[in-house]
């Protein structure tokens, strides 16, 4: 049984997070368990899928950074399997170059992906800004329009008082259009404004606006709130009307 480290308290975030890495492959789980365990982090670690859920179970995790190819039970079962016990952050790692199988990731909820071979001080800033954005804000301010609302503080959104089962990325990616409606965005726009980030790969905005459509839209197939701007990227039209 791998050991937990000893905690480490931050006052920004009030209480440790706590991380469990998924990884068959010995010398990378240990070089990012002890990185993000110099980073303050509570770390637990599993080198399969079914011994990644039975800890998860035991000890739920703040996050998952979740190798995409394990023994027996891959990495997208793994994280299809944490989804259906409720919402938590997913960082993937992946091959380089293995596009499909990151587009696939992002499909199954995973919030971001680091390809292999990364550094381990690039990860830790990965963890850290997804954790950063999994926090409530502490605005008070709830948004609301075309039947659909989010509430910042409680991280949580609605579709004609129904509850929406969104990834961290969707909800942040849904906050953002509610706050900006009527205004076309670049994907590099919102890879910026909601992903915090000045460079990476743009299909990941296109799969997570793709994945946000299929919970709020009547038919994803002819969005009308999240509308495609072509050659831009996308407007969100509380009317429902195409422009």
């Amino acid at each position: 049984m791998q050991p937990l480290y000893e905690p480490h308290w931050t006052e920004a975030a009030g209480e440790t997070a706590r991380i469990l890495v998924v990884d068959d492959d010995p010398t990378v789980a240990e070089v990012v368990t002890g990185y993000l365990h110099r980073a303050g982090y509570l770390v637990d670690r599993a080198d399969d899928g079914p011994t990644a859920l039975t800890r998860a179970a035991a000890h739920r995790p703040d996050l998952v950074v979740l190798d995409l190819m394990l023994p027996g039970m891959d990495g997208l079962e793994v994280c299809r399997r944490m989804r259906d016990r409720g919402p938590v952050p997913v960082i993937m790692l992946t091959a380089r170059g293995d596009e499909d199988d990151r587009i696939l990731g992002l499909e199954v909820g995973a919030d971001d992906y680091v390809t292999k071979p990364f550094s381990p001080r690039e990860l830790v800033l990965r963890v850290e800004s997804v954790l950063r954005r999994s926090r409530p804000a502490t605005t008070g301010h709830r948004l609301a329009a075309a039947g659909l609302a989010v509430d910042p503080d409680a991280r949580r959104a609605t579709k004609n008082g129904g509850e929406l089962a969104l990834t961290l990325r969707e909800f942040d990616l849904l906050a953002f259009f509610l706050r900006h409606p009527g205004r076309a965005y670049s994907r590099e726009d919102l890879m910026r404004e909601v992903w915090g980030w000045d460079f990476g790969d743009l299909s990941t905005v296109t799969v997570h606006v793709r994945r946000l459509r299929g919970k709020v839209e009547d038919d994803p197939a002819r969005p009308r709130l999240i509308q495609t701007v072509w050659g831009v990227g996308y407007r969100f039209e509380p009317s429902g009307a195409v422009l």
